[in-house]
């Protein structure tokens, strides 16, 4: 069995298509993924761009990703290139993981609407939330972003963050690090405490500078 570490990047697709949007919402514009061995060690990766059939990339977007029209302009559109992710996971003897639940419910409605003849419900049972697993293992209440994860770890941050390989390859060092218990623990121990109550002289800039001013999404 292989563990498939997947990030996506996507575009909203434009208002006025209100017949697509009740279906759709967004398209993916890049895929991003690593892939794991029984282990957990990394031993591949992909990443392609797409492009979006039915809106432009808008400028928000593309601030927040550095994708641009141009950059997808002469690139595969979504079906083409998921079959070549599909093709280059090797099968269905994975679990797939990503960071938050929204990728796998983009590529639920995304296939579901370009896609049809593929088996997303299947995909669906073997995904696996990492930032829902993390959250609960250390007693948050509120969904800690994959940047300041990564710092929790005392890690710095690979890459550039909102871009989908950077993504996926930041939360596959957080899942192989949740597979040693006591490793977990010894690394996470400054966050956990700062969850306990303190003396309120005791700030969490005290206990760890640096989250102190980490956010929630």
């Amino acid at each position: 069995m292989v563990h498939i570490v997947i990030d996506l990047e996507m575009n909203p697709i434009k208002r006025s298509l209100k017949d697509i949007r009740r279906f759709l919402q967004d398209e993916v514009i890049e895929f991003g993924a690593v892939k794991l061995d029984e282990n957990y060690k990394q031993i591949d990766e992909f990443q392609s761009y797409v492009r979006p059939e039915f809106s432009e990339i808008t400028p928000h977007i593309t601030k927040l990703t550095g994708i641009t029209n141009e950059k997808v302009a002469d690139k595969n559109t979504f079906e083409t290139e998921f079959q070549k992710f599909f093709e280059w996971i090797g099968g269905w003897d994975m679990k797939i993981y990503s960071w938050s639940a929204s990728d796998i419910k983009q590529l639920k409605n995304e296939c579901n609407y370009k896609l049809k003849s593929f088996d997303v419900n299947r995909m669906e049972r073997q995904w696996i939330d990492i930032q829902k697993e993390f959250d609960e293992r250390i007693g948050l209440h509120n969904s800690l972003s994959l940047k300041y994860a990564v710092g929790a770890m005392n890690r710095d941050f690979e890459g550039t963050a909102h871009t989908a390989l950077a993504d996926a390859v930041n939360t596959a060092a957080i899942l192989s690090l949740m597979q040693d218990d006591k490793a977990f623990f010894k690394t996470m121990q400054p966050v956990i405490d700062m969850l306990k109550p303190k003396e309120l002289s005791q700030s969490i800039g005290d206990l760890f500078p640096e989250l102190a001013n980490f956010k929630f999404d």
